[in-house]
């Protein structure tokens, strides 16, 4: 069975620097279709544009240079999971795996369902459900087809729909430079604030930027690539946000009631006429398939590396003959679906109270790691001591809190659910390997120690580096320790 897989896993194309950037673009934002709410439930254009020039600071800077000193340590599948277990051994590991699966699979079920949201305007028969239920299990199993097909195929499928996505922006943008006063931007209305909204949007815009370092054992050169990927996506995202509000607030003097989910569209009408608001629609359309090959691909090799790593049933290892692993993604398509009966709404407070319970462990192991494994080969490392990346991690964290203490009485039942279910899932999954009723990757007794696991999270992959020494002790110490504890 594993050298089955590391036959797939050579054939199979690595993603390069384009595709990477495409692929983390899709992880966080896909384009600046969703960012309208920030207009309203901030009040006017003011809170809005101050919110993507600051907020990139405080969460998705601070946040992508730990995902990228992170994923170079430990270039393989399975990303965070991985990260947590270095430092706080493989029961947190797999509680931060489960999070974030839950959290990812909830956030995929949103684009099947926008994505008939702007169809609908053009054709209304999708306002019924006996057209709507049939069309969403298609685009669901289509768009799980492309991923099964090759995660090269998806990065490259992701840069063309990023070209065709921000076009009609940057033709709107040149068409509203001759419209635009500055003096628009001004305008907040403190009345119309609604502080849990306004902080719930801009969180979900900007967050997710840890999501391609599940897949990081696929990509060509990981040291390098990823880097030099995160800044390019940096620039892009926050480019692609700021840049059409400031032409849409900017040009046209509109209420800010009126800006909700999809109003992209009627600004292009304003600006450009009728002919920009059908592209904007379909830009939007094909975004959202865009979001969603990024999402999947990024749940499924996280399953795959958590397999990997034994604390889930080899079954989610298994790769097709074109390299991708099937039974993950099937997996994640089943949660999609199961969980696209909830409102957008409720999916968004839920999968963001669940990633932030995650990102706070994601930032103490970052911070860990440094200050008791200072001798881990880091090919890129945050250029700042330990009490400054103490520091760079703080404001991202008092804002997960923050979005934390914002959620409903019904967001902190159903999270503190899932999170039961973590905790109870674990013991169960490691009395089913001790006594081989499931079959594992790792299928040691239950007197040993971990170290199968650890070999194979370790194995050098095609064109990837070797973990050095410090990396592999440090992952033994952290299984022996935990299983000591049991």
């Amino acid at each position: 069975m594993g050298d089955e897989r590391r036959v797939d896993a050579k054939i199979a194309k690595k993603l390069t620097i384009l595709p990477l950037i495409a692929l983390i673009f899709y992880d966080v934002s896909g384009g600046p279709f969703g960012v309208e709410d920030s207009v309203s439930t901030g009040g006017g254009p003011l809170l809005a544009l101050l919110g993507f020039l600051v907020f990139p600071f405080i969460w998705s800077i601070p946040e992508a240079l730990v995902t990228a000193e992170l994923a170079t340590i430990f270039p393989q599948n399975g990303g965070y999971v991985i990260w947590i277990s270095a430092a706080f051994g493989p029961f947190w590991g797999f509680q931060e795996g489960f999070w974030k699966w839950f959290s990812g699979a909830m956030d995929n079920a949103l684009y099947p369902v926008l994505f008939l949201d702007y169809l609908k305007r053009s054709f209304p028969v999708f306002n019924h459900i006996f057209a709507r239920i049939p069309a969403l299990l298609g685009i669901t199993a289509s768009l799980t087809y492309l991923n099964y097909r090759g995660l090269h195929i998806v990065g490259v499928s992701a840069v063309v729909l990023a070209v065709f996505s921000l076009c009609p922006f940057v033709v709107m943008t040149l068409l509203s430079i001759p419209r635009i006063s500055p003096k628009k931007w001004l305008i907040l209305e403190y009345s119309k604030v609604n502080w849990r909204g306004y902080f719930n949007s801009m969180f979900w815009n900007l967050n997710y930027w840890d999501k391609a370092s599940t897949l990081a054992g696929e990509v060509e050169n990981p040291s390098k690539t990823f880097p030099k990927a995160m800044f390019g996506a940096v620039v892009l995202v926050v480019s692609s946000y700021l840049i059409p509000l400031l032409a849409g607030t900017g040009a046209l003097a509109t209420d800010s009631s009126e800006w909700s989910d999809g109003y992209f569209a009627e600004v292009g009408a304003l600006i450009g006429g009728v002919w920009l608001k059908w592209w904007i629609q379909a830009a939007a359309a094909m975004s959202n398939m865009g979001l969603f090959e990024a999402e999947m691909s990024s749940d499924a090799y996280q399953l795959l590396g958590m397999s990997e790593m034994g604390m889930i049933p080899s079954v989610f290892a298994s790769r097709s003959k074109y390299g991708t692993p099937t039974f993950s993604i099937l997996c994640s398509a089943v949660g999609v679906i199961f969980l696209s009966w909830m409102s957008f709404q409720e999916i968004l407070e839920f999968l963001n109270f669940l990633y932030s319970v995650g990102m706070l462990l994601e930032f103490a192991a970052f911070i860990k790691l440094r200050i008791r494994k200072p001798d881990l080969n880091r090919p890129y490392k945050v250029p700042l001591q330990t009490v400054g990346v103490t520091l760079l991690c703080f404001p991202p964290s008092a804002l997960l809190i923050l979005v934390m203490c914002l959620a409903s009485a019904k967001t902190f039942l159903i999270s503190g659910i899932i999170i039961a279910v973590g905790f109870l899932l674990y013991p169960t999954l490691l009395q089913a390997k001790n006594r081989r009723w499931v079959k594992f990757i790792s299928e040691q007794p239950e007197d040993t120690t971990l170290s199968d696991v650890e070999d194979r999270l370790v194995e050098p992959q095609p064109q990837q580096e070797v973990p050095n020494e410090a990396e592999v002790r440090l992952l033994s110490e952290s299984s022996s320790s935990n299983i000591a504890q049991q």
